[in-house]
Parts: structure tokens; sequence; C-alpha cells
């Protein structure tokens, strides 16, 4: 049985012990070696070099093996490598000591040809099998969270048709969220608050903004004339109703992620103000969730840039002289400021996906 593309990383700080485990192990894997814990620590960290399993002596100068195994534990690139600890054959208490700390076998000195080598292969062999079930488990949960996240992109869809608005609306929504978020991905001043979040479900949730409007009785949402206030009374509880809608969607999916949890604050918060005279809660500057500010203004500009049954287009620069105009009233100052430098994307976005 050959595991060339394998690697065994060796760590003893006595060079007769690595020349013994390579004569056994050489010929079906990759070898690197290190002399002391803290050669070892570089090739991990350093030389980015991951191995499949590593043997490690534990009394060596300077860093011992525990040390280099605490390392390996706390870090999340290392931390499932399994570890096989090199001991004497009477060190019961350290080898006690060391599955206590994480390791997942030893080897015993001297080394027995066939022992290392049953240890070592059933090792590698486990290892392989959680690579590979991880995977599978990864994918499986991909596709679950598209399934639940296509199905309500269509229902979000249905609703901007009923709306007389074109699903197109939620392809722009979604385009234009991702293009700010990009834009402020690269400015230092955003880059903090941004890698605290996660980014695609923050983006795919932009797309049930209006998924409230469901409650709405048609004679309001489909008026074509001016509404009267008793009538915008009403529509501004679309947002309440999102909120809610999503409420009873996450309470049917008790692992869900941050997608509902994204479309929740988008849903209950993309008409709050920077002001404060938002609605229906009149949150204040950065109380009003990050992903909700984001989409507050991609949801005003898509709406002045369309025609809709009320109103015409309006042009880009007309569009975008408005959007400006509620530079911290309407909206949060510093995603505004973002807008005009990528106007010509904004553009595009609008031209390539029209209703």
């Amino acid at each position: 049985m050959k595991y060339n593309n394998e690697i065994i990383l060796i760590v003893d700080d006595i060079e007769i012990n690595r020349m013994i485990l390579c004569e056994i192990l050489q010929d079906d894997y990759q070898i690197y070696e290190a002399e002391n814990g803290r050669e070892a620590l570089k090739i991990l960290y350093e030389d980015k070099i991951l191995p499949t399993i590593v043997l490690l002596d534990i009394m060596m100068p300077d860093i011992d093996g525990f040390q280099v195994l605490e390392q390996m534990k706390a870090t999340n690139e290392t931390k499932n490598i399994p570890v096989l600890f090199i001991t004497a054959a009477d060190s019961h208490e350290t080898e006690s000591r060391g599955l206590t700390a994480g390791a997942a076998d030893y080897i015993t000195k001297p080394f027995n040809h066939d022992v290392v080598r049953a240890r070592v292969d059933n090792h590698v062999n486990l290892a392989r099998y959680q690579h590979n079930l991880e995977q599978l488990v990864a994918k499986k949960a991909a596709e679950v969270t598209r399934t639940y996240e296509q199905t309500l992109e269509v229902l979000a869809t249905i609703i901007e048709y009923r709306s007389l608005e074109s699903g197109a609306h939620i392809q722009r929504t979604t385009l234009l969220t991702e293009a700010i978020i990009a834009k402020m991905l690269s400015m230092e001043s955003f880059r903090p608050a941004l890698m605290a979040e996660n980014i695609h479900s923050l983006i795919k949730a932009s797309a049930l903004h209006d998924i409230g409007k469901i409650g709405i009785a048609d004679s309001i949402l489909l008026k074509p004339a001016r509404l009267t206030q008793e009538e915008f009374e009403v529509i501004k509880t679309h947002t309440s109703l999102g909120n809610d809608i999503i409420d009873s969607i996450a309470a049917t999916l008790p692992d869900s992620d941050l997608y509902l949890k994204y479309a929740k604050d988008i849903c209950h918060c993309h008409h709050e103000r920077w002001d404060g005279k938002g609605y229906p809660r009149g949150l204040v500057g950065e109380d009003i969730p990050l992903a909700a500010r984001i989409v507050s203004v991609v949801d005003v500009y898509d709406a002045l840039v369309s025609p809709r049954c009320y109103k015409g287009a309006y042009t880009q620069e007309v569009s975008l002289n408005i959007i400006m105009e509620g530079r911290g009233t309407q909206f949060d100052p510093n995603i505004v400021d973002i807008v005009p430098e990528i106007a010509p994307l904004f553009w595009n976005i609008e031209e390539s996906h029209r209703d």
C-alpha cells in the first residue's frame, strides 16, 4: 500500500531516532524532519507544510513535545492533525499526560518496525477518512443551505411580481449590495466591521428585504395613485411583517445560519434612517444593523432609477443627487460616500438586469 502523497513530519532531537523512523516510513510517505520543537513550528507555520500526521518526541531542549502539541491544538490550521508522541517504553505517566493533552497515540522506543508501520498506517487512513467525511458533510450542508436560500428567493420574487415590480429587482438588489460591500472591503475604515460579518449570507439575505409585502392588501400595494397617510401607515407595516415572517421561518429551521439573521435585520430595519426618523423602531446611526444600512441605500437607488406604477424612472444623475442629499439624514454618510465612486458599476448592473 502506497501513501506517497501523504506527509509525515518527524520531530526528534536525536538524529538516530529520526534515521530509524525515516528508514521504516520513507518508501511509502513523504518525510519531513525537524531536530527540535522550534524547527517543527517553523515547518508548520512559516513554511506552511501541513503533514498528515506528526511523530513528535516529548523530551526535547528549549521547546518540548507538549509545548509543540499545545501550539498545534491552539491553531486552526493544525488542531486536527494527529500527533503520535514518541516515548520511552516505561514512561506511562508521560503517555497518559500526552493523551490527555490531545495526542492521538504514541510510539515507544526502542522502535518496532511492524508496530511503527501499523500505527502510522492506521492513523493516516483514519485522517484521510475523517477529511473525506468532513468534505462530504460540508458539501451536504452547503446543498441544504442553497436549497432553502433558493426557496426563499423564489418567494421574494413572487412578492415582487405581486407588487408589480419585476423579479429583476431582486437580482439588482443583490448585485448592488455586493458591489457596495466589495468596495467597502477595499477600504481600511470598513474592513474590520465587515470581516466580522458573513459576507455571503449578508448579500444573499438582501433579496428578502420586502418579503413583508405579502401581508399588505392589494388595494394599497397596487394603488397607482399617491397613498393617503393612513394607507402609508399600512405600507410601513411590511417591515414588521417581514421580521415576523423570518422569525416563523427560523422557528422551523433550528439550525438556520446567519442568512436568516441578516434577512431579519434587513427586513425589519431597511427603512430606518440615520437621523432616527425612520420606521418601525426609530433607530439612530449605528444602532441600525450594518446590513440594513447598506440595503437601505441600494433599495432607494434602485427604486429611483426604475419605473414604477406611480412614477417614471429617474436618470442616474438625478438618482445619485437624491442619494447624496440623504447623506447623514436618511443614510449612513460613510456608505453614501462610496456610491459616486462605483456609480459606473451601479449603472452597468441596472442596464444588464432591466425589467
